[in-house]
């Protein structure tokens, strides 16, 4: 009997638990209708203040350290790493990025595996916004390089 406890309680942790980063297959290189750039790039673009960055991360997460003056907006993904998912799927609030749908917006997650900030780019793009920037490489690079976090 407690064997059998404890594999009912093993499958329902590995049914609940979230994906792992090394699980997921890393993102795609491009972002049709935005761009992407680098951590230096973007590290210029929130030094001038040229650019609304949105962390797509967890308020978790956001709130151990992220890009100075980013918002967060979290973006909850319920569909498939793929470029071509179903943002149905998922719940992102567009609310949080500026009303001006041409001005300039960063818009970043944990690193190339990190599919929420593409589909929150994606997403945005699609809703009208001209000027999104994807900075694929994300928190994971942004640290590397030594760069603050607030």
């Amino acid at each position: 009997m407690k064997s059998f406890v404890a594999l009912l309680a093993f499958a329902a942790f590995f049914a609940v638990s979230p994906v792992q980063a090394e699980d997921k297959p890393d993102t795609p290189k491009a972002l049709s209708g935005g761009k992407v750039i680098g951590v230096e790039e973007a590290k210029k673009l929130a030094d001038s203040r040229a650019a609304q960055f949105i962390d797509t991360r967890s308020p978790l997460n956001f709130g151990k350290g992220h890009v100075p003056g980013a918002k967060v907006a979290a973006y909850k993904e319920k569909s498939d790493f793929t470029p071509d998912f179903d943002a149905s799927a998922d719940k992102f609030d567009l609310d949080k990025l500026p009303a001006d749908k041409s001005a300039k917006v960063v818009i970043y997650s944990d690193g190339p595996k990190g599919w929420k900030s593409y589909k929150a780019a994606v997403t945005a793009i699609k809703a009208g916004y001209k000027n999104v920037m994807w900075m694929r490489d994300g928190t994971t690079a942004w640290e590397a390089k030594g760069y603050p976090f607030e």
